[in-house]
């Protein structure tokens, strides 16, 4: 009869261990990004896993605060929507207006319908919606 072994349970995935510079960095790149794509405060504070619209109005004024593993996750999402999309675009501006304009492929809303709907998983969509675009990584 064969043996039984206990088997350890898998590990899960490390959170991403951002530093404070880092932080602080993604929340610049991430109030001129909205910038770009022309978002409300409301939007973005929706975007950022519904912050609150006050918060996000300190932000812009350069008063940051402390950020949760899930807001720091959100806006390395972003960042990776935003890189895809210049590596996709070789006209900024087509990028940034992409986020806006209906796409087929979400059943003829835009993408950024898509992450309005406000999950984490919404803006991991859109982003591997685009890597795939990119191709192979």
């Amino acid at each position: 009869m064969p043996e039984l072994h206990l088997v350890s349970p898998a590990a899960p995935a490390a959170a991403p261990d951002f530093s404070a510079d880092e932080i602080r960095a993604m929340q610049r790149a991430t109030i001129a990004l909205f910038a770009r794509w022309g978002l409300s405060d409301e939007q973005a504070s929706r975007l950022l896993g519904d912050i609150s619209v006050r918060t996000y109005q300190r932000w812009k004024t350069g008063t940051f605060g402390r950020v949760g593993v899930d807001l720091a996750e959100r806006m390395s999402n972003l960042m990776g929507i935003h890189k895809a999309l210049r590596l996709l675009f070789r006209e900024a501006e087509r990028g940034y207006g992409w986020i806006s304009r209906p796409n087929a492929d979400f059943d003829g809303r835009s993408a950024l319908d898509v992450m309005l709907q406000g999950r984490i998983t919404d803006l991991m969509r859109v982003r591997r919606y685009l890597d795939a675009r990119r191709g192979q990584w």
